[in-house]
């Protein structure tokens, strides 16, 4: 089972963007007005971005089911590439650095994709930034970066993601694979995520929006409907559907319900509030739960108890207002030996056990020739 990025470790994420600026203002007027009357014009109408193949677009069946977590992909993968949007791979969680987003990827070969992850393998941490739609080819770079990610032993990963939407089923096979790969899901100040982006967003383990995230109605476009009968019944398979993806993905099903709604030319803007009371914002709440048990088997109750403890003593007394990153890293660190972290049994799902690895690895003499490479899967 992957390692996955922590609340905690979210929390100090998130405390760095804070640090940065990065912060979701919302005003004090009705989501719908925001959508009316945003502070920035968007560049396209939501009708626009439907005509191009942006939004929340059904246009065929799902079939297959995800690819199961296990099920690795071989060395010599069909020929893709990002032709949907940009993609940049970078080692850093923040962008303000100097290295911003980092090199841009396009080619989806097998050793493009390890070219691209190899810096990122000593620290342990990736950030796929992706600006564009969401189609079958993003697809396939969630699923090709998170398998050299899994032989390459780098299980922080957060996919920093700018969609106006696109293809529902594409986004539902994304976010399958998503959910079965550990990723944090970041919609950074100035980022969207629209329409079929919402569907990728819910598959997150943890989720941090500081953009907007608005919904409308899902455009049948390869429907046979001539009345508006025959239409709903087309749909209400299509959301039958998304209802039971976002239901595995803990996520309320009235997010179905609220697109619906929504004619698809224009565009609902969700609020903080009920980013956080549909299961869009934060944790994971069925991942969470799965995590628990397993941790709970794998590290027993005591642990579970001690590391809830420490994660409410760590809001009480280390997440002040004002407080910079080192000061909440510190504090963190002190607050560890109280409930006796890191555990000796359990080590490394001990809380903030990324500064323990992090400690390792400047200690460690440089011998780029014991790093482990990426191991190759069988070709076909």
């Amino acid at each position: 089972m992957l390692s996955r990025l922590s609340p905690l470790t979210t929390l100090l994420l998130l405390a760095l963007l804070a640090l940065a600026g990065c912060r979701m203002d919302t005003p004090d007027v009705a989501p719908d007005a925001l959508a009316q009357a945003p502070a920035e014009p968007p560049k396209d109408t939501p009708a626009q971005q439907a005509e191009r193949g942006d939004g929340a677009v059904s246009t065929d069946t799902l079939a297959g089911g995800a690819r199961k977590a296990d099920d690795a992909l071989p060395t010599e993968w069909p020929t893709a590439q990002v032709a949907s949007g940009t993609a940049h791979v970078s080692c850093q969680a923040d962008y303000t650095t100097e290295d911003g987003d980092g090199v841009p990827l396009q080619s989806l070969a097998f050793f493009s994709v390890v070219d691209a992850l190899s810096p990122c393998q000593k620290g342990g941490v990736l950030r796929l930034r992706y600006q564009g739609k969401i189609a079958a080819d993003f697809t396939d770079l969630v699923k090709r970066v998170a398998d050299i990610a899994d032989r390459m032993g780098i299980h922080k990963r957060i996919l920093d993601l700018d969609s106006a939407g696109g293809q529902v089923e594409d986004a539902i096979r994304a976010g399958d694979a998503i959910g079965a790969s550990g990723w944090t899901i970041w919609v950074r100040e100035g980022s969207v995520c629209h329409s079929a982006c919402v569907f990728v967003l819910g598959a997150g383990d943890n989720r941090m929006i500081s953009g907007k995230v608005g919904v409308h109605r899902i455009i049948r476009m390869s429907s046979t409907a001539t009345t508006r009968s025959e239409l709903n019944e087309e749909l209400r398979g299509v959301y039958d559907r998304v209802k039971d993806y976002l239901s595995r993905n803990g996520v309320a099903v009235a997010v179905a319900d609220l697109m619906m709604t929504v004619p698809n030319r224009r565009l609902r803007l969700l609020s903080k509030d009920e980013l956080q009371e549909y299961g869009l914002d934060g944790t994971n709440a069925a991942q969470d739960d799965l995590d628990r048990l397993q941790l709970m088997r794998r590290c027993g109750a005591d642990f579970v108890n001690r590391r809830d403890a420490f994660m409410r003593s760590f809001d009480a007394e280390c997440k002040t207002a004002g407080a910079g990153l080192d000061e909440m890293q510190a504090c963190g660190l002190e607050l560890r030996g109280r409930f006796q972290f890191p555990d000796a049994k359990c080590p490394a799902d001990s809380p903030l056990s990324e500064f323990d690895r992090l400690a390792d690895v400047e200690t460690a003499p440089e011998d780029a020739a014991s790093a482990p490479g990426p191991e190759a899967g069988t070709a076909h």
